[in-house]
């Protein structure tokens, strides 16, 4: 789409994941929509996600079933209002996707009944697993990508960023205090612009990137949780960073998961001399909940002292391995490793904020018309560790619930108010390899001192080092103004810091925060809550 001057939405959608697009599609019948995208709009966590969604599709499975295994594995921190709310309308949202053609596996079909094929994952009791091969994500980002392309009342913008909320209180407004819009920028151009907005949604993704190894993509960089707290919303839970056990330890390959349905379908974690492990750290071995799995190939690693731990399907048969990973196959022979004969080396890397933007049951914040959905938020589905494929789950439950508050709350605005301009400078001037190198030094901080394994006084190291990288950056940005390589900068230190202090104020080990400092569990379960 042409790229255009200050604009006007009834909602603007702040990112183009499976959350954002999917709310974007539900409110297109009603409202015009904008959605920013800040590179192409498929590039993001949807696309790459391998493993699949979690839902009740099998008779012998439960919504009973599938809400202990939430909880079991949120470490006595989900809430459990919430893991109902999630599981009980994980179908129909399921289905929703379905109708929009995202096509799953299935097994067979008979007398019209679809039998989809349902595979299991850590924390699963049951086989509830739908899923597109190995390659769910890219199935469901480029569907919905496709549908919202042919919305007429939806409006994309690649290569744009947010950069901060228009908040009632920077103009006079009576009333309660709510959001007005935001301050935006095309990539390509040297002007930032304003889109009104009569409600917006944060749909930005997490923040794994603030660490050195990541299975994220670039693009991911916290941004929501950032721009939410500079507002004054809520964020909750940033002490629980999910380390997915096992990406690829490649020289070449960056940021390469493989899928949780590894495990699922039977592969085994071994030392290098060929041993298994996981039997030693827990009863369900391979299929334990992942901040297990990610501390037991941690402790081995640093025990033996090697560089990596390894992972082995090629007991299966060929025909099973090329059918249900096909793309991982052919993903791992570019590095002459071969999946049906040998061993793949692995090693954990940042995968998952548990914790953000604190919301309700229908994706609101603190702020009056301000929502936020999927990874951004902070639900309470997740609790202390995030169980293997709720994550695309709450995407759509949360998209399908925000969009049955915004079509029937959505208030009313006037064209009236004149909304503040941008008061920086613009400026590409600063030396990107500067901004490059700090980021740099931050995320190694990251994954040295919060990283697995934590202590208070790394903690503090840490929060000192960042508060004076902040006062640093601040000072770049008063001076130097708008850049994206700066403005990305900014928000990852923000939320490194809110990670840190969420840490720093958890006296105990649960779930993925994990201290040699408080070993033991306390007996009541409570969220880490920050006020800005």
């Amino acid at each position: 789409m042409k790229f255009l001057d200050d604009v006007y939405c009834d909602v603007l959608i702040i990112g183009s994941g499976a959350a954002g697009l999917s709310l974007a599609i539900r409110l297109a019948p009603y409202y015009r929509v904008i959605v920013l995208s800040k590179s192409q709009l498929k590039e993001g966590s949807t696309l790459y996600a391998q493993g699949g969604i979690a839902a009740v599709f099998d008779e012998t499975d439960s919504i009973e079933s599938h809400i202990a295994d939430t909880l079991i594995a949120g470490a006595g921190l989900c809430d459990a209002n919430v893991v109902n709310f999630v599981t009980t309308n994980a179908k129909h949202c399921v289905q929703w996707l379905i109708d929009q053609g995202v096509i799953f596996d299935k097994n067979f079909q008979t007398h019209g009944k679809i039998n989809y094929h349902l595979t299991r994952e850590g924390g699963h009791s049951h086989r509830r697993i739908l899923h597109h091969a190995d390659a769910t994500g890219h199935a469901i980002e480029t569907t919905l990508v496709h549908e919202a392309c042919n919305q007429s009342n939806i409006s994309i913008f690649e290569y744009t960023r947010a950069i901060d909320l228009i908040l009632s209180d920077k103009i006079e407004i009576s009333g309660k205090r709510r959001v007005l819009g935001a301050w935006f920028a095309n990539y390509h151009d040297e002007q930032v612009k304003i889109c009104r907005a009569r409600a917006v949604v944060l749909a930005t993704g997490g923040a794994a990137t603030v660490y050195q190894y990541t299975t994220n993509p670039d693009v991911i960089s916290g941004d929501g949780i950032a721009i939410a707290w500079r507002a004054g919303c809520r964020v909750a839970n940033l002490e629980f960073n999910q380390f997915h056990p096992t990406c690829l330890y490649h020289p070449y390959a960056k940021n390469f998961l493989l899928t949780e349905a590894l495990r699922g379908e039977g592969a085994w974690l071994l030392r290098p001399d060929g041993t298994r492990f996981m039997p030693d750290f827990d009863y369900r071995a391979e299929l334990a909940p992942r901040d297990i799995v990610a501390r037991s190939i941690n402790y081995e690693m640093k025990r033996l002292r090697t560089t990596c731990m390894y992972l082995d399907i090629s007991r299966q048969s060929e025909d099973f391995i090329y059918s249900h990973f096909p793309n991982i196959y052919k993903k791992l022979i570019q590095f002459d490793i071969d999946i049906t004969k040998k061993p793949i080396p692995i090693v954990p890397a940042a995968h998952y904020t548990c914790g953000g933007v604190v919301v309700d049951l229908q994706g609101r914040t603190d702020i009056d018309g301000l929502y936020a959905i999927g990874e951004v938020s902070y639900t309470g589905l997740h609790g202390a560790n995030r169980m293997a494929s709720n994550s695309l789950l709450e995407c759509l439950v949360y998209g399908w619930s925000a969009a049955e508050h915004i079509i029937h709350n959505l208030p009313k605005m006037t064209m009236s108010e004149t909304l503040p301009s941008w008061n920086k400078i613009l400026s590409n001037k600063l030396d990107n390899v500067v901004i490059q190198r700090k980021r740099h030094e931050l995320k190694a901080c990251m994954w040295d001192y919060m990283g697995i394994v934590r202590t208070n006084q790394d903690l503090d190291y840490l929060k000192s080092y960042i508060k004076e990288l902040q006062y640093e950056i601040d000072d770049y940005y008063a001076n130097f103004g708008y850049s994206n390589q700066l403005l990305e900068l900014r928000n990852l230190v923000q939320v490194s810091l809110l990670m840190v202090r969420c840490a720093l104020e958890r006296k105990e080990s649960r779930g993925l925060h994990y201290t040699l400092d408080f070993l033991i569990l306390l007996d009541k379960a409570v969220p880490t809550i920050l006020i800005p």
